[in-house]
């Protein structure tokens, strides 16, 4: 036997999700390994009518305390630390009867599983596991000598090797397995920690831990020259990384990416109001509107940008129909995202091969709380998700002018969209459609002339005579600083205007809404997006 092959013996197994149980208990049995379990898995080992031995007769304890202890004993954590070609450990082994397993098979309590299915307190706390990440830490410390599995993905890994190597795991195939399992109670032990801080109310613990399961690892990242990977965290929200992809090539980084940030648009928008439908490139709203239909509500926020749109991504707050479905794919679009899709809209899509439709069964909620995460040089920053929406904020009119219930309506739709473009942002808005977006500007003046700039632009693709702004309303992410911004978007038709207000200047730009006969509306709520 090479030097690196370790042959198994005994495998002890105690799984919560017993996914392909039996098969491997089959399958080790088979091969000549002795089998040790532990309450539900043993039986479950038994009933197959396969030779099992509880681990209550291994370690001479019974199970106790609700089974809260039943491995945390020398004869378990002795077989699976020992060194076997230490003779230090061998001498002591002999000593008190420890026999070694070379094969630990576990998956933890579904802790993750409670708390999303909003258990109680108590019910979560009993789903923290503690014997089992004891035993996979000390697996995976003597991976030299024992192979340790922590998901069932890996049971054929395992057993193969078995087969192909008389008996025995590889040490290359014990590390891999070993990091993994690090991993994963780094993981597990982060959803716990996480919870806690949670129910805590705390916002700033003094360490922060982060785990997630890899969905798919990705051709590259936002570049090619770059490696990439997709994990998904135990939130359970509805969105890209729990969406059914019912069709199209698989998604890249950026589509994910921008799929994302159309999702979260789309869903500030109330389905039982109105349909709506957000395109975005770039992770950027090039177009958002509402209407009577999808079709509706798509047709009149392609108007808004229909250069950007192309290649864009389309999230729509409803059920996807074959009529939204016909007008989509008119042109090159890269993802569709709805919570769910008629089987005629199916349809239609297809023909399209790689055009990507997702469905999620649901909407996120807007205003959920939640946690939002950027990487910087050696660390992290963590806030709260921007949760604030503007139909819950108190508007206050600073203005001469009240301004009309369409202007407010209005004001409110581009409150919305502002939230989800990148700072600085300007949004026009007309009839419940954005009509010019200007994103991402270094001066707040600059964003009002793209977003004026762009409506103009709308206007000739659609041949009329002046432009979309005219008669609109504007909204800016955060408070003009100076009043030229607030007169770019004056120049460029608007009639009334929402803010969140706050500057040194206010009422300098006040008194110029009032002397450009503005009707304009502070929110008192920032909506930065960098």
């Amino acid at each position: 036997m090479a030097s690196d092959l370790r042959r198994v013996t005994r495998a002890l197994i105690s799984v919560s999700d017993k996914t392909g149980l039996i098969d491997l208990a089959r399958a080790l049995h088979g091969a000549g390994v002795e089998l040790v379990s532990t309450g539900g898995t043993s039986k479950a080992i038994a009933d197959a009518g396969l030779p099992v031995l509880d681990v209550s007769d291994l370690t001479g304890f019974p199970e106790m305390m609700d089974g809260r202890v039943k491995t945390l004993h020398p004869k378990v954590h002795g077989g699976l630390l020992a060194i076997r070609e230490n003779p230090e450990h061998e001498a002591a082994m002999l000593a008190h009867g420890i026999q070694p397993i070379d094969l630990l098979v576990v998956n933890l309590y579904p802790f993750e599983a409670t708390v999303a299915a909003g258990k109680a307190y108590d019910d979560c706390v009993e789903n923290i596991d503690i014997g089992g990440p004891a035993m996979i830490r000390a697996a995976a410390k003597n991976h030299g000598d024992v192979a340790v599995v922590v998901d069932a993905d890996d049971y054929a890994l395992v057993l193969g090797e078995i087969a192909a190597n008389n008996g025995a795991t590889t040490l290359a195939t014990r590390k891999r397995l070993a990091a993994k399992a690090y991993a994963r109670t780094a993981a597990y032990d982060a959803a716990i920690s996480n919870w806690f801080t949670k129910e805590l109310g705390e916002t700033s613990p003094t360490y922060r831990a982060i785990g997630g399961k890899l969905a798919e690892t990705m051709r590259y990242g936002e570049n090619p020259h770059q490696w990439a990977a997709f994990y998904r965290t135990p939130e359970n929200r509805p969105g890209v990384a729990t969406a059914r992809q019912l069709q199209g090539k698989t998604l890249s980084y950026n589509n994910i990416n921008d799929t994302d940030a159309a999702f979260e648009c789309v869903a500030e928008f109330d389905p039982a109001r109105a349909a709506a439908v957000a395109i975005i490139k770039h992770a950027n709203p090039c177009g958002v509107a509402e209407g009577g239909s999808l079709v509706e509500a798509y047709r009149k926020a392609l108007a808004c940008d229909p250069v950007s749109a192309f290649g864009g991504i389309v999230a729509l707050n409803r059920r996807l129909d074959a009529e939204a479905a016909r007008a989509i794919v008119e042109i090159f679009t890269e993802v569709i995202i709805a919570p769910e899709a008629d089987e005629d809209a199916i349809a239609l899509v297809a023909a399209k091969k790689n055009l990507r439709l997702l469905v999620t069964g649901g909407l996120p909620d807007p205003r959920a709380e939640g946690l939002a995460m950027r990487t910087v040089a050696g660390g992290f920053l963590l806030q709260a998700r921007d949760n604030a929406v503007v139909d819950d904020m108190a508007l206050k009119v600073v203005t001469k002018r009240q301004p009309t219930a369409q202007e407010l309506a209005d004001m409110r739709f581009a409150f919305r969209v502002a939230k989800h473009v990148k700072s600085n942002a300007i949004v026009y808005v007309k009839d419940g459609a954005t009509v010019g977006i200007g994103a991402g500007q270094m001066s707040r003046v600059d964003s009002s002339r793209i977003a004026a700039w762009k409506a103009a632009e709308a206007a000739k693709a659609a041949g009329l005579p002046e432009s979309l702004a005219k008669g609109s309303v504007g909204a800016s992410d955060a408070f003009f600083p100076f009043a030229d911004g607030l007169l770019a978007a004056a120049e460029a038709g608007a009639t009334a205007v929402i803010q969140p207000g706050g500057s040194m200047r206010d009422d300098e730009v006040i008194k110029a809404a009032d002397e450009a006969g503005l009707a304009m509306v502070f929110t008192g709520h920032r909506h930065f997006r960098h």
